[in-house]
């Protein structure tokens, strides 16, 4: 299942994992972040341990979308070794998505 990641909680779970980080930057308003929801839903079960999927309410997190200038969503970042590795905006397949992941 994805985590929720948070303000609160991103520089620990994200920024000091030692695994590769998927964020699903998303809002309840948004259409097309309902359209990705499922997507990383499946995706953190298709790679169970390999990877941390999660996502993260820019409506409650607001410091966190700031500091990464996420201007439109949904936007899907990767994390490895606390740095952006790859952006996404718009919804992505879970193919593209997995594929990315493994390449990094």
């Amino acid at each position: 299942m994805a985590m929720e990641f948070t303000d609160q909680n991103f520089d620990q779970e994200v920024l000091k994992s030692d695994k590769i980080t998927l964020v699903d930057f998303w809002a309840p308003w948004c259409g097309p972040c309902q359209m990705m929801g499922p997507i990383v839903e499946e995706l953190a079960v298709a790679l169970g341990d390999k990877a941390k999927i999660g996502k993260l309410n820019v409506d409650e997190n607001p410091a966190t979308a700031q500091a990464f200038t996420v201007m439109s969503i949904p936007t899907v970042l990767i994390f490895k070794d606390g740095k952006v590795a790859q952006k996404f905006v718009g919804v992505q397949s879970k193919e593209v998505l997995k594929e990315a992941l493994e390449k990094i």
